[in-house]
């Protein structure tokens, strides 16, 4: 049974949400994300929340009950604050500057690397050693920041390459020396 989609979605002052059927389209202030659901889950908009509800006791309607509420429930945070990935590179030599609206890594490789961020996505770099992917769609927000990550990921035995923030590298001992 699904604990996350028996939880009411609030939706915050300055969102609107507009019901079509099975396509929900939600306005806010930073911009509009449209969401299709499954005709098994069914929606009920009451004063400032919105609750889901599934239409048959069927396996897949199941699943699609709490994964239905995690996505509306990200497209009505993501209109109204918004998502933020921050990347850090590590490595001698590793940086990246913006140029226009193209991310290039120079990474330790022959050719510097141009990265160029899809609509509604921003990229900023901070000290040529940060960089900050923003914008009002989690799902593409995680992408481009993992396409990012993805140029050099992080190695186990010195910690170089492109990490997220937060991420925690388990290190690797390297090579015990000849005794001689």
């Amino acid at each position: 049974m699904s604990r996350i989609g028996k939880k009411i979605i609030s939706i915050p002052q300055g969102v609107q949400v507009i019901i079509q059927a099975q396509e929900i389209v939600v306005k806010g202030p930073k911009g509009e994300l449209k969401q299709i659901i499954s005709p098994l889950i069914a929606i009920d908009q009451k004063e400032n929340s919105l609750v889901l509800t599934k239409r048959e006791q069927s396996r897949q309607a199941q699943q699609l009950y709490g994964l239905s509420r995690t996505l509306l429930n990200n497209s009505v945070i993501g209109v109204s604050v918004g998502f933020e990935q921050t990347l850090d590179i590590t490595g001698v030599g590793y940086r990246s500057q913006m140029e226009g609206g193209t991310l290039i890594l120079n990474m330790g490789y022959s050719h510097p690397v141009n990265i160029v961020p899809p609509q509604g996505i921003t990229i900023k770099v901070e000290k040529n050693t940060s960089i900050t992917v923003s914008g009002i769609n989690k799902e593409l927000v995680g992408q481009v920041a993992a396409n990012i990550r993805s140029v050099r990921p992080p190695e186990p035995y010195k910690g170089k390459g492109i990490r997220y923030e937060n991420e925690i590298i388990k290190r690797k001992v390297g090579k015990a020396g000849r005794g001689k």
